[in-house]
């Protein structure tokens, strides 16, 4: 696992990784987050940038595991900008459960590895605030063909 020094604030370690949060863009069916007592519930989040999917297939078929890996690291900075919607300030985020969606072939099996690169991610900016419970999912598809979309919980801190 890469490492950042874990000090200054969780923004400065985003940007010393040459991170930045995403704009979410509002949809009128839903939210990306919903706050209940210092419960955070966040919406599946895709791996979108700028507006655009960064990618489309099923994972062991169209799409490589190195290429699902970046894409969830992706998503996972889009579950972050929500959580950062409901507390105002990345510093406040405690991630407490994490699930990880993969539209992969029925014999691809290595769901876990996609999940791990978002899970280093949130290491790296929170700390141990970024350690969390977690399931990896291979499913047969995804909203819009995308080969990743993760779901989270979290807390205010």
């Amino acid at each position: 696992m890469a490492s950042v020094a874990q000090t200054g604030s969780a923004s400065d370690r985003l940007q010393a990784l040459g991170l930045a949060l995403p704009e979410l863009r509002e949809n009128p069916y839903y939210v990306d987050q919903r706050t209940v007592g210092s419960s955070i519930y966040i919406s599946g989040q895709l791996p979108y940038r700028d507006g655009e999917l960064l990618g489309q297939g099923i994972v062991g078929r169209d799409v490589e595991l190195e290429t699902a890996r970046e894409l969830a690291r992706h998503a996972v900075l889009n579950c972050l900008a929500a959580a950062v919607q409901a507390v105002g300030d990345l510093d406040r985020v405690r991630i407490v459960q994490m699930l990880v969606f993969v539209a992969s072939t029925p014999d691809f099996g290595l769901q876990s590895r996609v999940a791990n690169e978002a899970s280093e991610l949130l290491i790296e900016v929170l700390g141990e605030n970024g350690r969390h419970a977690r399931t990896a999912i291979g499913v047969a598809g995804l909203p819009l063909n995308s080969p990743v979309e993760i779901q989270m919980v979290c807390t205010a801190v």
